[in-house]
């Protein structure tokens, strides 16, 4: 009876195995044709890695702040709780300042015009700079996308473009939003 319980449990883990839905994976078994600027089967993550690993928590433009003083702009309470956490982020990439990114402003809504392009350019308030580990080419600014990375709070400058931010993603994971 022992023998013939592990071959059953064999048999079923064997099963669960093969019928495993994988993210990278297309309807017949071939791998999908996507922008660079996903995720490709070697970066994709795990779909076991939110039982093991840190979930991301869901974050949206509106949670950024809790208001203004003389100062400048407050952070929410929320958002610094997430401090240094893995966050989830949907939004719209804003025109690039060249076709080969190392970071990407996320946005709110969708922007026309390249923010640094135009002087009167309306530039809002709700966005956060993603920083990427590695160069991709820039996507249409009209699709939705989301954003998982780590949370990082504070004033910071880019050295190479001037480019100050309050808020920043070291982004882990860029996908098409649903």
């Amino acid at each position: 009876m022992d023998k013939l319980t592990r071959r059953i449990s064999r048999v079923i883990i064997a099963m669960m195995l093969i019928w495993v839905p994988l993210n990278w994976l297309g309807q017949n078994g071939t791998i999908r044709n996507e922008s660079s600027l996903f995720c490709t089967r070697a970066q994709a993550a795990p779909a076991w890695l939110p039982w093991f690993g840190e979930e991301a928590a869901p974050l949206e433009f509106s949670e950024f702040y809790s208001g203004a003083s003389a100062l400048g702009l407050e952070l929410s309470p929320k958002l610094e709780g997430l401090k240094g956490k893995k966050v989830r982020i949907s939004g719209f990439m804003a025109p690039p300042l060249k076709p080969t990114l190392n970071f990407f402003v996320l946005t709110k809504v969708p922007m026309a015009i390249c923010p640094f392009c135009s002087t009167d350019a309306d530039w809002p308030d709700d966005i956060v700079l993603i920083k990427l580990s590695k160069a991709v080419t820039a996507l249409p600014f009209d699709r939705p996308i989301t954003v998982t990375g780590q949370l990082e709070l504070g004033y910071q400058m880019d050295e190479e473009t001037g480019f100050v931010s309050l808020v920043r993603i070291v982004a882990d994971n860029i996908e098409e939003a649903n």
